[in-house]
């Protein structure tokens, strides 16, 4: 009787300490990619400074948006600039105009990768092609949304593939 209440007890410690664990995964998960974000907008200034460009600054209707488009290609497992519903990425970004500041003009950076993309890497890639280069170096821009996304498994594009994903939107108001 005694070993049936010591099983019954170790189950129920068991089962109390693996969402406890998951739960810590999730936080450490979250602060990695909160690490990225930061070293993306880091990089990405690094990179303006060298080419004698303004930093970019964090925008929270830009970040809103990053977020969103990021969120929604893993889950509906597709890449692209487009939303899923093929709206034109400067249709999601229009949170960001605001009628008191007349024009504005955006541009948008899209990366997926293994879980463990590093800031640097994200940025040696998006260096390596011309258009997304060109974004970076755009003297224009002086705002930036930055949303890297985590998914263990992802339908669609991905394969199945645990994945991150990096959205950048970069704006200007006039």
């Amino acid at each position: 009787m005694i070993a049936g209440r010591t099983i019954a007890v170790a189950v129920l410690v068991t089962l109390v300490a693996v969402p406890a664990a998951f739960a810590g995964h999730a936080a450490a998960r979250q602060t990695n990619l909160q690490a990225l974000d930061s070293g993306v907008l880091v990089q990405l200034n690094a990179i303006r400074t060298a080419h004698h460009l303004v930093p970019l600054r964090p925008n929270a209707a830009l970040t809103t948006a990053a977020e969103g488009h990021s969120a929604e290609m893993l889950a509906d497992g597709y890449f692209a600039h487009e939303s899923a519903d093929g709206a034109p990425f400067w249709k999601r970004l229009t949170a960001y105009s605001d009628s008191s500041h007349g024009s504005w003009s955006v541009g948008e950076n899209l990366l997926w990768s293994s879980p463990d993309v590093a800031a640097a890497k994200a940025l040696q890639l998006w260096m390596a092609s011309p258009e997304h280069r060109h974004n970076i170096l755009t003297a224009g821009w002086r705002e930036i949304g930055i949303a890297a996304i985590h998914a263990d498994s992802t339908p669609g594009t991905y394969g199945g593939r645990s994945v991150t994903v990096i959205t950048t939107d970069f704006g200007a108001r006039g």
